[in-house]
């Protein structure tokens, strides 16, 4: 696995940028997974208690896409 040392960025806009890609790969990666999750039977509970939020916050992001 790759470190990065967040003290290497000096500019503001640099940093800004990675954060926005970050978001952007965190939320393919969310969505992917909670829809393999559902395919291999998960409940909208189960995925909820992995990702650390309510049942309610699961579906509402992700019901609408299946």
């Amino acid at each position: 696995m790759t470190t990065i040392d967040l003290e290497a960025i000096e500019d503001p806009a640099d940093g800004l940028r990675a954060v926005v890609a970050l978001r952007a790969l965190a939320d393919r990666l969310e969505a992917r997974e909670v829809r393999r999750a559902l395919d291999a039977g998960w409940t909208y509970a189960d995925i909820a208690a992995a990702l650390g939020v309510t049942r309610q916050a699961v579906h509402k992001k992700h019901g609408k896409r299946r």
